[in-house]
């Protein structure tokens, strides 16, 4: 399948609308391990988004598109989140530079690379209780499904499932990052905040790749 430069915005829209609506239970999970704000401050984020992706339109590329997300999701957001996904955005938009449209391969690589700049901004491993344990399985996920022949819906979808048991996972984890490591064993059966959002990004824009693909066929 192919994606335009407004299905582009379409996708991203939609993610703002899922953060919103999840604002508060995202924000109940941070009360139990930090300082309760995570869903307020994606949801400003992503709103400041939502309204930037006004000035675009399909003759836009996606590069720029998400140049722009990114460096708005920063100026919006101050906390530690803000540079993770302005950056994920920023080396994701090296991928789709100067493209209107974009085919499947090019849709697993921004991911790929978002989610390659989170890590490495970041500096999280797998099984530190953060965002990287829903997004680090979902790229292996994604990875695999790809190389085995799967098209981009289907390889979303086993990226999706594996995200949402790597949060899932994190309510059996130890806070090793940022505030909530302070708590030790406390943190202990809590979900992480970080890693639900995330899980919440990708199941959103899956979903939205699902429905482009129903009304192609």
């Amino acid at each position: 399948m192919k994606l335009t430069s407004a299905d582009f915005i379409q996708a991203l829209r939609k993610i703002a609308d899922r953060i919103e609506q999840e604002k508060d239970y995202l924000s109940e999970l941070d009360r139990a391990v930090g300082d309760g704000d995570h869903g307020v401050t994606m949801s400003i984020g992503w709103q400041a988004v939502k309204a930037k992706l006004e000035e675009f339109d399909g003759n836009s590329t996606c590069g720029e598109i998400c140049k722009a997300v990114g460096m708005t999701f920063l100026n919006a957001v101050g906390s530690s989140v803000g540079p993770l996904y302005a950056t994920a955005f920023i080396r994701g938009s090296a991928v789709l530079q100067g493209k209107t449209e974009l085919n499947e391969d090019d849709i697993v690589q921004f991911w790929i690379a978002a989610v390659n700049g989170i890590l490495e901004r970041g500096k999280a491993q797998p099984g530190e209780k953060t965002m990287v344990d829903a997004w680090h399985p979902a790229m292996a996920a994604l990875k695999a499904s790809r190389e085995a022949g799967k098209d981009l819906a289907a390889s979303l979808e086993d990226a999706v499932k594996a995200a949402e048991q790597g949060m899932k996972s994190t309510a059996e984890m130890l806070s090793q990052k940022g505030r909530s490591s302070r708590l030790g064993e406390r943190s202990l059966g809590h979900q992480d905040p970080g890693a639900t959002s995330a899980y919440m990004i990708l199941d959103s824009f899956t979903h939205t790749i699902k429905s482009l693909q129903s009304l192609a066929s």
